[in-house]
């Protein structure tokens, strides 16, 4: 797991539980694999499990409530963090998730306490200005979300994700090398952060560089093999190119990370009839259709890209 090998580690993992189903620390650390990869649906039933047998762990607990906060299972993420309030309340990240979920949630009182207590916290400090940016930036607020984030970057220009969410910003308000500026200046901070080359890459292949979108999905995979964006990314940059076979390729390893995503099929039936292979790529985009229709009311969004990514809150509990 410190190498982020993640396959191999969760293929030692799985055999270990069966060794010792009893013990929880196994599955902890089965949901750490998935949780480390982004992977927070995967990872909520091995802490559930967790939670189950030890209702007290904290990390289970904090992790758990993350993982349903990422997949917008906002009251679930309150009934699960918000026991957490007496060791937590003095955490920012804490009280960000907690508040916004539980407005989601229609439990205003707690999401306004929640709120008050962040900006107490925080007081006028360049992390704050960043959560609050946040905020804005995934309620599709841009411009109020460039000016918390400006502030934070003023304050602090060495924050830690602070110029990936500007960089978000920009990119929302199709500010394109302003986004690009951004998200550099980030790598030069965090040149591990993998989110910075996927959202490079995005940009580049919008503004019609394919040599520099591929590069900084290729840089993306190096730092993390199995996420799933990156092998899209490269398919529509080959598909743009005609290279179908390529093209497959990549849809064919996305497909093993994420075997129930119609977007796959929908990416793949397009590249098929544009090969010449009309009849399977009909059949799959009927199967993409299918399987949207089926699923729409739990990932209504699949069609239309990914949330933005939070890197900044997914540290784990102190």
């Amino acid at each position: 797991m410190r190498r982020k090998q993640w396959e191999p580690a969760l293929a030692n993992l799985r055999k270990a539980e069966q060794l010792a189903p009893q013990v929880a620390g196994i599955r902890l650390n089965i949901g750490l694999a998935h949780y480390r990869q982004n992977d927070f649906r995967h990872a909520i039933p091995p802490f559930e499990s967790v939670i189950k047998d030890e209702p007290d762990s904290l990390q289970a607990r904090y992790l758990l409530g993350q993982c349903y906060f990422f997949t917008q299972r906002w009251v679930e993420a309150v009934d699960m963090l918000e026991p957490l309030w007496p060791q937590q309340s003095d955490q920012m990240n804490y009280l960000y998730v907690l508040g916004i979920a539980a407005d989601k949630a229609e439990r205003n009182e707690l999401g306004n306490r929640a709120l008050a207590r962040l900006v107490e916290v925080g007081k006028d400090s360049a992390e704050l200005h960043l959560l609050l940016g946040k905020a804005k930036l995934n309620e599709e607020a841009y411009d109020d979300a460039l000016k918390e984030l400006t502030a934070a970057a003023e304050a602090d220009p060495k924050l830690p994700f602070v110029h990936f969410n500007l960089g978000m910003a920009y990119s929302k308000k199709g500010e394109y090398q302003r986004a690009t500026t951004e998200f550099l200046k980030d790598i030069a901070l965090e040149p591990e952060v993998v989110f910075n080359y996927d959202e490079l890459g995005n940009l580049c292949f919008v503004m019609g560089n394919d040599r520099e979108a591929e590069k900084h999905y290729r840089q993306a995979l190096r730092l993390e093999p199995e996420m799933l964006n990156p092998h899209l990314g490269l398919a529509k940059v080959y598909q743009r190119q005609g290279k179908y076979e390529k093209t497959l390729a990549e849809l064919e390893a996305a497909g093993k990370l994420d075997p129930e995503s119609s977007r796959i099929h929908y990416l793949r039936g397009q590249a098929l009839i544009r090969q010449g292979r009309t009849a399977e790529g009909k059949k799959e985009l009927d199967t993409s259709v299918r399987m949207s229709s089926a699923r729409r009311d739990k990932r209504q969004k699949e069609l239309e890209g990914l949330p933005i990514p939070s890197p900044e809150l997914t540290r784990e509990p102190k």
